[in-house]
């Protein structure tokens, strides 16, 4: 049995381009391709994707899995996703002292406390996608927003972190109303949103000194076609509203 392009990206969270690109560039070829042009996939393409999604999860740029795809030494692919688990399993237990570091904060933020500098930040690591931010948008992106990073103070560090966990946790509630990504309250959030990736040194500009409208569209994809980047906004559909509402505000621009 195959499945259809379409099919196989609502399964796993990610995006038909993004498939299509797998295809494109020898990572993923489809099983079949139908008289329609649509790609299907059958079960050993499947197995095959969820080795490509887990190693795009533990930060392996498309070239490198590529090359671990394409080793003939390689073990079976049982064995090869064995081996992975247990890489797997170090990741859950990092998150798992993210969500207590998250939860930590927003008891303290509901009880009207402050919260505690050193309980926040355990189980983050802003280096950890380094690879795949240098993969997107140069080098150069990642070592201006880490030299910038570095060089904040720790009480700078923690207002960062308050902001982005209040611009998501706003975009998390917006969510669960089913607000409209066209109305205008998406839309100052997606102000804000703009307003804080544009405060980070690194991120692709234009030729007026503004965020690139290509970055801010590719980052909606991203969060809606990644579940680590989704989880950020309360799972799909608070991405697919972040993602809407960036697009909504861009087209106001024009």
């Amino acid at each position: 049995m195959d499945y259809p392009i379409s099919t196989v990206a609502r399964l796993t969270g990610t995006t038909s381009r993004t498939l299509r690109h797998y295809g494109d560039i020898g990572l993923l070829a489809p099983s079949r391709v139908g008289t329609n042009g649509y790609r299907y996939y059958d079960s050993a393409a499947l197995v095959r994707l969820q080795r490509i999604l887990l190693l795009r999860s533990l930060g392996l740029p498309l070239p490198a899995i590529g090359e671990v795809m394409a080793d003939t030494r390689a073990e079976a692919p049982a064995s090869a996703l064995r081996a992975h688990l247990q890489v797997l399993r170090g990741e859950q237990e990092r998150l798992d002292r993210q969500i207590t570091a998250v939860l930590t904060t927003v008891e303290a933020l509901e009880r009207g406390e402050e919260p505690m500098p050193e309980d926040m930040f355990n189980g983050f690591d802003h280096t950890r996608y380094r690879e795949e931010v240098e993969e997107r948008w140069g080098r150069d992106a990642y070592a201006d927003g880490d030299s910038w990073w570095r060089s904040k103070t720790q009480e700078e560090k923690d207002a960062f972190g308050k902001e982005v966990a209040d611009l998501n946790a706003d975009w998390t509630a917006a969510a669960t109303r089913n607000i409209a990504p066209t109305g205008e309250e998406a839309l100052a959030l997606a102000g804000r949103h703009i307003a804080w990736l544009a405060g980070i040194p690194g991120t692709p500009r234009g030729a007026d000194g503004s965020l690139a409208r290509e970055y801010i569209r590719g980052l909606g994809e991203m969060y809606v076609g990644d579940p680590r980047f989704a989880a950020n906004y309360g799972g799909r559909q608070g991405a697919e509203l972040v993602q809407a509402a960036l697009g909504a505000w861009l087209e106001r621009q024009d």
